[in-house]
């Protein structure tokens, strides 16, 4: 499968604008239907349009694995329905001061690795929720662990400046292989500018050729191009 590239609203940010799993894709309302049906073709999966809060930074504000998500406090009641769409999705709704869930929350269908801020018990309901072990941990040094890595069910890709002891979390809990570089010419904050599950992955339209090896290599899609 190849990596395709991708804008959104005229940027190269995708991650922030998109949430991909391996069971389902969540998009903003305002996406055209043209990048909409581009994804359909692609990943070949379930494509959910809403908003969260009225918001169109979809990636930012949810976390999400197959077995469920995590949604910040303010996301509407019709947002809310559009996304129990996703049968045996489980869906918490999080009473907290903190919003951005897909920037705190790193996570596949195997583990999820969270940021060491959040409390006990938010990261016992995130667990309960995604069906995983979650595990507190940073990355570079820094807690922002969903932005900094795209994590998929055959692999991951994270921020260049990892740590070795960082990168060996990662790979236990997730139990994928953990490659670094960056998207979009040179943006260490992988999330932001690329999606994808097991089968194919989407960068943000300034990535280049040597970092599309490198999110290859990372994620384990480019050896199946034809």
């Amino acid at each position: 499968m190849p990596i395709y590239l991708l804008d959104t609203f005229g940027s190269a940010s995708i991650g922030v604008y998109i949430r991909a799993t391996e069971e389902f894709i969540i998009v903003p309302k305002q996406v055209p239907s043209t990048k909409v049906e581009k994804l359909q073709e692609w990943f070949k999966t379930k494509i959910v349009k809403t908003n969260i809060g009225g918001s169109v930074l979809i990636g930012s504000l949810i976390c999400a694995n197959s077995n469920g998500m995590i949604l910040p406090r303010f996301v509407w009641d019709e947002e809310l329905e559009a996304l129990k769409s996703l049968r045996d999705v489980n869906i918490t709704v999080m009473d907290t001061k903190r919003t951005a869930y897909g920037n705190l929350v790193l996570t596949n269908d195997y583990g999820a690795v969270v940021d060491p801020r959040l409390s006990r018990k938010d990261v016992k309901v995130i667990s309960d929720t995604l069906g995983v072990e979650a595990v507190p941990g940073e990355v570079a040094g820094l807690p922002y662990v969903g932005a900094l890595t795209t994590a998929t069910n055959k692999g991951a890709m994270a921020h260049p400046l990892i740590k070795p002891e960082e990168e060996e979390l990662l790979r236990d809990v997730l139990k994928v292989h953990v490659g670094i570089g960056t998207v979009n010419c040179g943006i260490p904050y992988i999330a932001t500018g690329l999606i994808g599950n097991s089968k194919v992955a989407a960068a943000g339209s300034l990535t280049t050729g040597p970092e599309l090896f490198m999110i290859g290599q990372a994620l384990g899609v480019a050896e199946e191009d034809e």
